[in-house]
């Protein structure tokens, strides 16, 4: 409990301590501030406790912590340091992003730092942007989700605006503009190198794979065509569009088909199922802004490649019963097993079929200056379970970004939210940019 008090004493000194009259500054006029300069340094730096309610009955908790006893609480402290860079010379422009984690748990701790994006862009004409490095393309209109983004990793639905890490690639962006309901076309062309040392995580390695976008702008609203081949992952075809109803409500969906995408599935009885079919995943949702200044964005998620209520079930009984014979045996293999298909499987965000997730934000509501309350709830519609997260924000110091929020986890047992190794959670975040 004593790390409890901590971080709500923390949180609170940090969220009601902090007057915004006690940073305030005069404002003056720079015009060096408005000069295009050719150089930009940025990023942020980030301090993150978090705190875990631990729910011993569920199959998660059983996988993870079935030879170690951690408490009813458990406590994470992350730090990052994101640093970003940019360099204009002529046609040519350098951009470099780094981030850098720091994770103290019940695992220990760990520092990395990886390179998000690197690369140098070329733009011999107005039309004609060439690209070369590591970058984050961002395909989709999906917020939580994004089922179109071929050659992007995927979002965590739980905090979907985070900078992702991008691939190895190089493309191209041919941009033309007419008159009349057809108002821009783009195309880009995109190679994706998968060899070792080399994307080794995109999928498998030997592999030249080639994606490209076709863009349209047509009467105002935006489409996009995209496919991916190569072989380092499935065959697959998307599209997506997003469209400005009126200036204060904008719908988008995405669609995408994959050919002979790959499954393994766990069956109660330990064996372990491989199979391969052509599946769709596809996305609707909207964004809606009121006059009252508050934010509704409503997406439903059919995600194809997910798991049925069944598999989900077979796979909790499996590790259920793994973890009772380690009991009895002190055999562990069984649970070793479970443990084997989970990563990037069963263990990956929302890995079952039909999502709904609704964030609602008000900016400073009754007045209150800087502060942003919101909540996001995501909700399994196979089998109930749902997260509610509500969070506040508080911006009222110049370049700092404080944001307290709890998760609560609910259902029955054998459902995906009901089965997570924890009920609740609870972090502040203290995010300084620069």
């Amino acid at each position: 409990m004593r790390a409890v008090r901590r971080i709500l004493f923390v949180s609170l000194w940090l969220l009601c301590g902090v007057s915004p009259t006690a940073f305030a500054e005069e404002y003056t006029f720079d015009e060096s501030e408005i000069e295009k300069k050719p150089y930009h340094i940025g990023g942020y730096a980030e301090l993150r406790p978090v705190l875990f309610g631990l729910d011993r009955d569920a199959s998660l908790y059983k996988l993870r912590f079935y030879n170690r006893d951690e408490g009813a609480v458990l406590e994470e402290y992350n730090a990052a340091l994101q640093l970003e860079g940019s360099l204009e010379a002529g046609i040519a422009r350098l951009f470099v992003r780094t981030n850098t984690d720091y994770l103290n748990s019940w695992q220990g701790s760990h520092l990395a730092t990886t390179l998000y994006e690197g690369f140098l862009s070329v733009k011999p004409s107005s039309s004609l942007t060439i690209d070369l490095g590591k970058k984050t393309l961002k395909w989709g209109k999906g917020y939580a989700w994004n089922p179109a983004a071929f050659v992007d990793r995927p979002k965590d639905p739980d905090d979907p605006e985070q900078n992702l890490e991008g691939f190895i690639v190089a493309s191209a962006d041919y941009i033309k503009s007419f008159q009349g309901p057809l108002k821009t076309v783009s195309f880009t062309p995109v190679l994706v190198p998968a060899f070792d040392g080399v994307n080794e995580d995109f999928g498998k390695t030997g592999h030249m794979n080639f994606a490209a976008k076709l863009y349209l702008l047509l009467y105002d609203t935006d489409i996009d065509f995209m496919a991916l081949g190569g072989g380092s992952r499935p065959k697959r075809y998307g599209a997506d569009f997003s469209r400005n109803l009126r200036t204060n409500f904008e719908i988008h969906g995405e669609f995408a088909f994959l050919k002979d995408n790959g499954r393994r599935t766990l069956r109660s009885s330990g064996e372990v199922v491989e199979t391969e079919n052509d599946t769709a995943s596809y996305l609707a949702g909207m964004r809606y802004l009121t006059e009252a200044d508050t934010t509704y964005i409503l997406e439903y998620y059919r995600n194809g490649t997910g798991f049925t209520g069944n598999e989900m079930t077979d796979y909790f009984a499996f590790i259920d019963n793994a973890y009772n014979a380690f009991v009895s045996s002190g055999n562990d293999l069984l649970l070793q097993r479970a443990a084997n298909v989970t990563p990037g499987n069963y263990g990956r965000p929302n890995p079952m079929k039909n999502y709904l997730y609704l964030r609602v934000s008000r900016k400073e509501p009754f007045d209150i200056l800087y502060f942003t309350p919101s909540v996001t709830w995501i909700f399994n519609t196979n089998d109930r379970s749902f997260s509610l997260s509500p969070e506040i924000q508080y911006t009222g110091v110049k370049n700092l970004d404080l944001r307290l929020r709890a998760s609560v986890l609910a259902r029955d047992r054998f459902s995906e939210f009901g089965e997570k190794q924890n009920d609740w959670r609870a972090e502040i975040r203290a995010r300084y940019y620069f």
